[in-house]
């Protein structure tokens, strides 16, 4: 069973550091029940030493997932 208020509060972590560190640039920040992760798609190209950077700043554990249609992307296994 998927615990949808920890999700939601952990998205709500995310977004907080994203726009602290970096502005208000999320394009999509989703839960993938599939993968059982949060996807989050940034709307800026981050080099790498600046997404690790942003990595280290969430509150959960994070991985770079590759650059999206927009810009760089995390994902945040649940």
């Amino acid at each position: 069973m998927t615990d949808f208020d920890s999700i939601w509060r952990t998205q709500d972590e995310i977004r907080t550091v994203v726009n602290a560190v970096l502005g208000e640039c999320i394009w999509n920040l989703i839960y993938n029940e599939r993968r059982m992760a949060i996807e989050l798609e940034i709307t800026k190209c981050l080099e790498e030493e600046d997404a690790d950077a942003l990595i280290n700043q969430f509150p959960v554990p994070a991985d770079y997932d590759g650059v999206g249609s927009k810009g760089t992307k995390f994902v945040f296994y649940m």
